[in-house]
């Protein structure tokens, strides 16, 4: 029996969850779009009804705040109060409108360099905080979360080698993290799904293999991996040892090693912008899912060029890479 090759436009299911491809929309701040009461508008409800209505195979809706002061710049969506459930349920439709799996990122800036200065009571409020945006998310109706855990936030500071140095129970770097996910695991199933986003260096890719690892233990349904708090001693753009082999940003190369370690999905992200980019990670299983932000906001219709570049990559037999 011949199987098919899987390419960039195969299903991909995540348990209930149907991708149509393998492309994901990742969380990107439209702050244009944005006021700063922090609530949907209808330019955003327009912008990402028109990234569903083009094919991506699931998108992944901006950091959503889970408190007022903690919030990256003032224009950035919020879900601290029920009173955001309106405006977020309007872009959940309009997605399933065009049966495009959603799902919507939960995010708190943090303290940077100061997190080991933050009181344990205020980080308690704000797992807290964390827990009542998780249930909102669900009240929304979108098909999931991705926990914001990368980007050097709060969850990216405390699973931070270098910035955390607390001695409490929250110098446990993974401590915020699994008790966000063990108080919440009654909120998901198989049609509800949970993901995060992680720094694959944090600093180092052995720090990020290990979180992964730590939170497939947890019962997570998908990683995205991307990049944390880095190592200062690395001055330039790329913040980890890269192969020179490598034909990709740095930050792919997080995820495809990571990918090794774990059997969760994984989604990569970084400058993925052609079709014979995005092919050749998935074709070659490097990656189970490729993220493409900026190249979906400079051309809307991304999926439908990037099938025309396929077809004619195929028909005319142009190798990859």
């Amino acid at each position: 029996m011949n199987v098919e090759k899987i390419n960039l436009f195969s299903e991909f299911k995540i348990k209930n969850i149907v991708l149509k491809n393998r492309v994901v929309l990742p969380p990107m701040v439209r702050f244009s779009l944005i006021g700063e009461d922090g609530y949907v508008t209808p330019g955003l409800i327009e912008w990402y009804g028109e990234i569903a209505k083009n094919g991506v195979g699931m998108i992944i809706l901006e950091a959503s705040c889970v408190a007022k002061d903690g919030k990256l710049r003032n224009n950035q969506i919020g879900i601290w109060d029920d009173s955001f459930i309106d405006g977020l349920s309007k872009i959940a439709e309009v997605c399933k409108k065009y049966k495009t799996p959603t799902l919507i990122q939960i995010h708190h800036a943090g303290y940077k360099e100061e997190i080991s200065n933050v009181s344990e009571m205020k980080l308690d409020s704000i797992l807290d905080e964390f827990i009542e945006a998780f249930i909102r998310a669900k009240k929304c109706g979108f098909d999931g979360v991705e926990i914001h855990g990368a980007h050097t936030y709060l969850i990216s500071q405390l699973h931070s080698k270098l910035w955390n140095t607390r001695t409490d129970k929250y110098g446990d770097r993974l401590y915020f993290t699994r008790e966000l996910i063990r108080r919440t695991k009654h909120l998901f199933n198989d049609n509800f799904i949970l993901g995060i986003r992680i720094g694959g260096n944090e600093p180092k890719l052995e720090d990020g293999i290990y979180i992964a690892k730590e939170l497939e233990k947890m019962g997570i349904d998908l990683i995205h991996v991307s990049s944390g708090v880095p190592d200062p001693e690395y001055k330039q753009d790329c913040k980890i040892e890269l192969p020179e082999d490598f034909l990709f940003d740095w930050v792919v190369y997080l995820g495809v090693e990571i990918k090794k370690h774990v059997k969760v999905p994984i989604i990569g992200v970084r400058a993925i912008k052609t079709e014979n980019d995005a092919s050749f990670l998935i074709e070659n299983n490097m990656l189970d899912l490729v993220a493409v932000g900026r190249g979906m906001i400079s051309r809307p219709h991304w999926i439908s060029w990037a099938k025309k570049k396929y077809r004619f990559r195929i028909n005319t037999k142009e190798k990859l890479k």
